[in-house]
């Protein structure tokens, strides 16, 4: 068996359509194994196709794709994926050690027959449930409906869920949005430290760097058409984003080192209309 490419997420000269229109081109991007990286831009530049092309679900209009050595679409479990932000209703019972174990086993989902709940297989499985959970610290909280938890709390045991297969790659689609500031803090921390503990590659899409910015390897800027890559340092700059945008944008440091961009982008950590679409 070969060796796991260090390379988790490779695209060359990738470029993908939406609807007949050109979302992003000619885009270049290797993230090494264990990196965190953010993919950043404002609405509708095309944060959330990057993630659909990497798990396979859009095929590229040119370029080419790799993912953990492979074509998109053929890694399976060794992907972890969570969406945008689902909603929970306050009524729903489920609780959350069932919503985690649905990523395990979820094609087996049922009440377990008397004579299998001491199987030696499915104790496993609930043993790895519970490490899971435990390690994005929901254990207090698990077996509550999950209707009744705090959007933090529903957010961990969603992470949790991704996590659960073990995956070598974790895509996390807007993971801190409506989250409000100290929780949007607290699961960057927490998706920070699994990253460095698992040795696990994050790639997470996001409206604001702030809460991530201390904890980031490499950020990719998307912007009309193009993308920005680097460190933080590197990309979120007036000289970079100025020619990203083609139009006169600064990017300002506040006292508490909060990024402000002023010009015509929608800025990094402004944003009155992210849930416009």
């Amino acid at each position: 068996m070969s060796a796991p490419s260090q390379t988790a997420v490779r695209l060359d000269q990738a470029s993908v359509e939406v609807g007949g229109r050109t979302i992003w081109s000619g885009v270049d991007l290797c993230i090494q194994a264990g990196e965190f990286v953010a993919v950043l831009g404002p609405n509708g530049v095309g944060k959330s196709t990057m993630i659909k092309v990497l798990l396979g679900l859009l095929p590229l209009q040119a370029g080419r794709a790799e993912v953990l050595g492979r074509p998109p679409g053929e890694v399976g479990s060794e992907i972890g994926y969570l969406p945008q932000r689902r909603s929970f209703d306050a009524a729903l019972r489920i609780r959350g050690v069932d919503l985690v174990r649905l990523g395990l086993d979820g094609e087996r989902w049922g009440l377990p027959l008397p004579r299998l709940r001491r199987d030696p297989a499915r104790l496993a499985r609930r043993h790895q449930v519970d490490e899971v959970i435990a390690l994005v610290e929901a254990s207090a909280y698990a077996r509550k409906p999950i209707g009744e938890l705090s959007g933090g709390e529903q957010q961990r045991l969603l992470i949790a869920q991704a996590l659960v297969r073990q995956p070598r790659l974790l895509l996390l689609d807007e993971p801190l949005d409506s989250l409000d500031l100290p929780n949007q803090a607290a699961v960057a921390a927490l998706v920070a430290r699994i990253c460095r503990e698992m040795q696990m590659t994050v790639l997470l899409v996001a409206h604001d760097v702030n809460p991530i910015l201390g904890y980031l390897d490499r950020v990719v800027y998307l912007g009309r058409g193009g993308a920005a890559i680097g460190t933080p340092a590197e990309v979120v700059t007036t000289a970079t984003l100025s020619r990203l945008y083609d139009a006169p944008v600064e990017v300002l440091t506040t006292s508490d080192g909060r990024l402000v961009v002023v010009g015509h982008p929608e800025a990094p950590a402004h944003h009155s209309d992210r849930h416009a679409h």
